[in-house]
């Protein structure tokens, strides 16, 4: 059984950084595309960045060039650094992956997904 385990998640003052991880295990996942999504409270959960084929990324465009997606496939582990935090940025990030070869910004071609973690962005 896939599982997928969010760290890294906290609160941080507006233009501050955070990394989450995470950590897949139950198959490897170096083929398949994974995806970050984030929810926050009365909205819809919403692509955030997806990676697949080693080294191709794509990002939503609210993040683009302040978020980076990377992957450690050794360790079965995607992160995702945030940089130059936004309160518009709150929400819970869920990480995902699925039967899927490219990456994807629909959240119901992703099969499996973690708990989420709380990204509070607030002075």
């Amino acid at each position: 059984q896939v599982q997928l385990v969010e760290s890294g998640g906290g609160l941080v003052q507006p233009g501050g950084s955070l990394r989450l991880s995470c950590a897949a295990s139950g198959r490897t996942f170096s083929s398949y595309a994974m995806g970050w999504f984030r929810q926050a409270p009365g909205k819809e959960r919403e692509f955030v960045a997806t990676s697949w084929s080693g080294d191709r990324t794509y990002y939503a465009d609210l993040v683009k060039d302040r978020f980076t997606i990377s992957r450690d496939n050794a360790k079965n582990t995607v992160y995702l650094q945030m940089n130059s935090l936004k309160p518009e940025d709150t929400a819970v990030y869920y990480c995902a992956t699925g039967r899927l070869y490219s990456g994807s910004v629909y959240p119901h071609d992703y099969d499996y997904w973690g708990q989420g973690t709380q990204v509070t962005v607030s002075s």
